[in-house]
């Protein structure tokens, strides 16, 4: 029954939650351990996800058949994951469309997985953020689906996206996405921002942030903290593809004309 206990609160798990768990109950011998999840593997009520990692098959489904969830998958692909990017707004039911690619944050370098059409991408946290000891800053901890994910708050999945719109889908999907946000808290959005110490970052944010003025409550205050930090030279909208486009001296970007004029909106 202790078992099942577990197994009830954990629908996805890690080997070494449940040898922790095991040691806890003072049934933590290694034989034991694995001769349980053997035995639960053999049997149907495990699903034995790749090495070390289970998830728990609910009655009525073959293990083969059962779709184990993505979020709760993605955040226990390591001991740190962190649900991010496009998993993030997907996941606060905000992604302007639906993808099966999930990126993840984790201090733990990782190739691609990919389980039941779905790829899982590791990303790792942001070099700043290590240094100030600061990853955990925006990440909120959710009940879900009969387990716990971590997963960036929308203030810090707003900066994270506008800093790497290829883990947010792209530009229509980012700015399409974000529109869809009622609220914001914007003081967190500007302390993140700034936390990241990346002068493109923090004129994309004020940049975004502008052009979304009225519908977001955006205030001088907010601007002009970030314009203090924006680059002295001017710089791409996305470096990786230096897309010819329009100087924005406010912000000192170059943007694209899709983004400026949202080319992909249908004209009335």
């Amino acid at each position: 029954m202790k078992t099942q206990d577990f197994f009830a609160k954990h629908p996805v798990f890690r080997h070494e939650e449940f040898a922790a768990f095991l040691t806890e109950t003072g049934t933590g011998s290694k034989k034991t351990r694995e001769a349980l999840l053997a035995y639960h593997v053999k049997t149907g009520h495990l699903l034995r996800i790749r090495r070390g990692l289970y998830a728990v098959v609910p009655r009525g489904f073959r293990p083969e058949d059962y779709p184990v969830d993505p979020y709760l998958l993605a955040c226990h692909l390591t001991d740190d994951a962190v649900l991010a990017y496009h998993s993030a707004l997907q996941f606060h039911g905000k992604a302007y469309s639906v993808h099966r690619r999930f990126p993840y944050l984790s201090r733990r370098v990782r190739q691609p997985f990919s389980f039941q059409g779905q790829a899982f991408i590791a990303t790792p946290f942001p070099k700043s953020l290590v240094k100030q000891q600061a990853e955990d800053f925006g990440v909120e901890t959710r009940n879900h689906a009969g387990g716990e994910v971590r997963v960036t708050s929308l203030e810090r999945t707003l900066v994270d996206v506008l800093a790497r719109p290829d883990l947010g889908g792209g530009w229509e999907e980012v700015w399409r996405s974000l529109e869809g946000v009622e609220y914001f808290d914007l003081e967190r959005v500007v302390q993140y921002a700034l936390l990241l110490k990346s002068a493109t970052t923090a004129a994309k944010v004020g940049f975004f942030l502008e052009q979304h003025r009225d519908a977001l409550m955006v205030e001088e205050t907010h601007l002009d903290t970030l314009r203090k930090h924006v680059p002295k030279q001017p710089c791409y909208l996305e470096r990786s593809r230096r897309e010819p486009g329009k100087l924005v001296a406010s912000w000192n970007l170059i943007v694209p004309p899709a983004v400026l004029e949202r080319a992909w909106e249908e004209v009335a």
